[in-house]
């Protein structure tokens, strides 16, 4: 984030906000507003490539061109998230999906609908207007990555993606080969296996800076609501490692398409896809608009925007429809026991959206 975007972060008094999925400022004055979240996954996820191969997995998921690591579009989660809003709202179906080109029915584009203003609106062909939205979601990349290992499941990160979360300014790693544990959490082991890699374990961390120091990363991992059995179990490998180590790792699996008529399986049917697995922690930016500085139409005041009155308000809209993604998921294969994630929101804020009680997470 730019300097100029980092001071929407801070209290009126200049202090870093404390909670780091909420902007601090209760004044609407700003153009926009950033929230971060993070979010676990309670089954594999995909979202696949269109049926590319690679390699021996014949439907691929997502990955960044430049890292070649998984993530979810921001398209994907916004498109997810317009559909579940609009099932809270009772807006559903027209007010989801990419409304109607042509006849009646489709998007309402009125002022005060909290789907049409949040998530925009289209007309049909040869109709005036149209919405771009309130909301713009980022890409979710890969925060915690878990791993199998000989203490248990372990959650691997890297410097790119504590940057990319703004947990920490790590340096360049000194052993580009190892994994670094807090002190405590090494339990006097010398190497760690992660998945097919064996890897000596380092606890000299570069700098003496408490903010790049382990206890100083997980507390600020923390802030996001990520639960102590993760950080208690997490490692730092260096970018290029990470990356092998996530894409050994996905999960893999075989399916069969069936004949209807015979009940038995289709010849040359066998298909394998591949999907982030269980227990990943990934991590997203949502940018809210201020509404005070749009219209739905071209009419002054006539048109203003009626469903939310500040970027707080849009965020909002959008987090009483979390706790859908923790049933109805997202991505493909949902039919195959894939899909779910939960967003990691406190718990009081997520009861208050109609989510899951404290007891039963």
């Amino acid at each position: 984030m730019t300097a100029g975007n980092e001071s929407l972060n801070k209290s009126p008094n200049g202090s870093p906000s404390e909670s780091p999925n909420e902007s601090p400022n209760e004044n609407c004055n700003e153009s926009f507003k950033p929230f971060s979240f993070a979010g676990m996954a309670l089954d594999p996820i995909h979202v696949g490539t269109g049926g590319a191969r690679l390699g021996r997995v014949d439907n691929t998921i997502v990955r960044d061109p430049v890292t070649r690591i998984p993530k979810i579009p921001g398209s994907s989660i916004a498109g997810v998230m317009r559909a579940y809003t609009a099932m809270k709202k009772e807006k559903y179906p027209g007010c989801a999906g990419l409304g109607q080109p042509d006849g009646e029915g489709g998007h309402c584009g009125k002022a005060d609908c909290p789907v049409c203003t949040v998530f925009g609106f289209a007309k049909g062909a040869g109709s005036s207007g149209g919405f771009a939205g309130l909301a713009a979601f980022s890409d979710m990349h890969v925060l915690l990555f878990p791993v199998a290992s000989q203490l248990g499941p372990q959650w691997i990160t890297c410097p790119t993606a504590l940057r990319q979360s703004r947990t920490a300014e790590l340096p360049v790693l000194p052993d580009q080969q190892a994994v670094y544990r807090r002190k405590d959490e090494a339990k006097n082991q010398t190497f760690l296996n992660l998945g097919w890699l064996f890897l000596p374990v380092e606890t000299n961390w570069p700098q003496k800076d408490e903010t790049i120091q382990p206890d100083g990363i997980i507390q600020k991992i923390k802030k996001l609501n990520v639960p102590d059995y993760i950080t208690n179990n997490l490692g730092i490998v260096s970018d290029k490692l990470f990356a092998y180590i996530v894409n050994s790792n996905l999960e893999v699996r075989t399916s069969v398409a069936i004949d209807p008529a015979t009940g038995a399986a289709e010849e040359g049917a066998l298909f394998t896809y591949e999907a982030l697995p269980r227990g990943t922690v990934l991590f997203w930016e949502l940018t809210c608009r201020n509404p005070k500085h749009f219209r739905v139409g071209e009419n002054v005041g006539q048109n203003d925007v009626k469903a939310v009155d500040s970027p707080e308000g849009v965020k909002e809209v959008i987090a009483e429809a979390w706790p859908y993604l923790e049933h109805l998921g997202i991505g493909g294969m949902g039919s195959r026991g894939m899909g779910r994630l939960r967003v990691l929101v406190e718990k009081k804020k997520l009861s208050d959206a109609g989510g899951t009680e404290e007891g039963d997470r």
